[in-house]
């Protein structure tokens, strides 16, 4: 499978960023627009999507934790396990569970006409 980064559709629509301070050093995410201005999802289902996006990059998939993904998104393990759920229910996310302690492998599916395929 391609990775996203790869492909020539993302590159050409890569954006240049000139001026980069601390602020924005250490990288950005973008986010579908689709998933911004979703009804059908709740705010913090969004920002667990986000992280997942950031922790991905350009692979199509990313293992974080959940004590890792609770601590960088400011909130509980609890809650982050209801956003993974939420998200798994619309299609957004599938998960990989691998046991003996080490992290779920998320794959974040991020195309709008596939959410659409899963409602």
């Amino acid at each position: 499978m391609q990775r996203l980064g790869e492909t020539q559709a993302f590159k050409d629509r890569n954006l240049r960023l000139s001026g980069a301070d601390i602020a924005t050093q250490r990288g950005w995410t973008g986010v579908p627009n689709f998933i911004l201005e979703s009804k059908e999802i709740s705010v913090g289902a969004k920002l667990t999507y986000a992280m997942l996006l950031k922790y991905a990059r350009e692979l199509d998939e990313c293992f974080p934790g959940q004590d890792r993904l609770a601590k960088d998104m400011g909130t509980t393990r609890q809650s982050v396990n209801t956003y993974i759920s939420e998200l798994r229910q619309s299609g957004l996310i599938s998960v990989q569970r691998r046991g003996q302690g080490r992290p779920n492998i998320y794959t974040v599916n991020i195309k709008a006409s596939f959410w659409r395929r899963h409602k």
